[in-house]
């Protein structure tokens, strides 16, 4: 019964206007040459500050303001603006979502009576 529920609930998700527009804004993204460009130079950037923070050492200047420029600039990206402002209404949706299962979860667990259906 329980699976069922669940598979219900991710088919009626799957369903959503805010899904929808997520998956929308994330194939945008992922069609913009641009905007994989800079994501990847902003990756590329990361990994080498990291990297040289593992080594003990403290990152350059330079590599700091690069790093900083690339994410302002995906960032200033009106495409990736769309996938930030979906992925944050599907949050809000599954934050709903969840306080909605542990509401029924408390009420179940109240309850002396026990139902499957």
């Amino acid at each position: 019964m329980i699976d069922e529920k669940a598979q219900e609930l991710g088919r009626l998700l799957g369903q959503s206007e805010e899904y929808k527009a997520l998956r929308r804004a994330s194939e945008r993204l992922r069609e913009d040459a641009e905007v994989q460009r800079q994501l990847a130079d902003v990756e590329r950037l990361a990994q080498a500050i990291e990297l040289t923070t593992q080594q003990g050492q403290e990152p350059s200047r330079e590599k700091v303001e690069q790093y900083d420029r690339a994410l302002q600039s995906v960032q200033g990206s009106p495409v990736y603006q769309q996938v930030v402002a979906a992925q944050t209404n599907f949050e809000k949706l599954m934050a709903k979502v969840n306080e909605r299962i542990f509401d029924g979860m408390k009420k179940g667990a109240a309850s002396p009576i026990i139902t499957l259906g």
